[in-house]
């Protein structure tokens, strides 16, 4: 049974330079006690999706419901069932940590002392207890992600949202964010994540919409995805820059498309279904023809790969001008 579903979403906002459609017919389903992540680019739809599903705005049209609710017709009922965390730390720098999650608290109706026992208890829950007494404004960016976290839920929700959780996050940050986020899921969450990475997508979720230009363009698994651009890619780096016509004909000769050379001119890669037996074909016809590389190898599939073979454009390309006009319209 899907707790979460959208169907014909759609929201536009005017710029000096026309219509920006933020939402272009998006639908989505999120059974209970599931992970769905919609991943895409800036600029994509993924945070209007989330502001539209948690009442912050409405769509033009379309309806969207959560655990049954609709969320424009009786927005107060759904907001008691989930919590939400923005891409930005949504605390009082001035407030420790416990009176930042007190606070919530007390919004919610809780009461003074079942606010305070909650907010010690997810203190201790996020591994804050050395620094809940401090002011946030001190906090690294990982503390503020954790405490914003926290907040969300103070109510213990059935259903969270997090948008891009980790944007900004050093590796470590990230790593014990994600640690979190499973405990909470394998307590029986369900969970909307946005996300431009797709390894975290690939850690976190059971299933993944992929969204360009303001509706889902794919879904499947992670696995299933990264299969509509091969299993593996095939990297070489060249010495010379003058070998990249050869090289990209050896590697499309071995590869499971057209072979693409980077900006540099150095660079050839090309998606492949065997890597490693593909990788030894083509090791050895670039040795033959007298080719002299840097580097080779294999990596896999990025966030890049897919919507290149989805929408013929790479994930940064094209997209900051929209993003600006999206913002400028907001």
């Amino acid at each position: 049974m899907s707790i979460i579903e959208a169907w014909g979403l759609t929201k536009t906002y005017k710029s000096k330079s026309g219509p920006v459609h933020a939402l272009d017919g998006l639908n989505l389903s999120v059974p209970e006690g599931t992970v769905k992540a919609l991943l895409g680019p800036n600029g994509a739809g993924k945070t209007t999706a989330v502001k539209v599903l948690t009442t912050l705005i409405k769509p033009d049209q379309g309806r969207a419901t959560i655990d049954g609710i609709d969320v424009v017709a009786n927005p107060k009922a759904v907001r008691r069932i989930f919590g939400v965390s923005g891409q930005y730390a949504a605390v009082d720098e001035n407030l420790t940590g416990f009176e930042n999650l007190e606070m919530v608290g007390r919004l919610y109706h809780l009461g003074a002392r079942e606010s305070r026992r909650r907010a010690q208890e997810l203190i201790e829950q996020f591994e804050l207890t050395a620094a809940g007494n401090r002011p946030v404004k001190g906090f690294s960016g990982g503390m503020r992600r954790r405490i914003d976290l926290a907040g969300a839920l103070v109510i213990n929700p059935k259903i969270l949202f997090l948008d891009e959780p980790t944007t900004g996050l050093d590796p470590r940050s990230r790593l014990a964010l994600w640690d979190i986020i499973k405990n909470l899921v394998s307590g029986g969450t369900t969970l909307l994540l946005t996300t431009q990475y797709l390894e975290e997508a690939d850690q976190l979720a059971n299933d993944i919409a992929v969204i360009d230009d303001g509706k889902v363009i794919a879904e499947g698994t992670s696995d299933q995805l990264k299969a509509e651009v091969g299993g593996h890619r095939i990297v070489v780096a060249l010495v010379d820059s003058a070998d990249a016509a050869t090289a990209r004909e050896v590697l499309g000769r071995h590869g499971d498309g057209e072979a693409t050379v980077g900006g540099d001119g150095r660079t050839v890669e090309v998606s492949v279904i065997d890597g490693p037996r593909a990788l030894q074909y083509v090791l050895g016809d670039l040795g033959q023809a007298g080719i002299q590389l840097h580097d080779a190898g294999m990596r896999r599939p990025t966030l890049d790969d897919v919507f290149l073979r989805l929408t013929g454009h790479r994930a940064e390309e094209e997209l900051a001008e929209d993003e600006a006009e999206l913002e400028k319209a907001k």
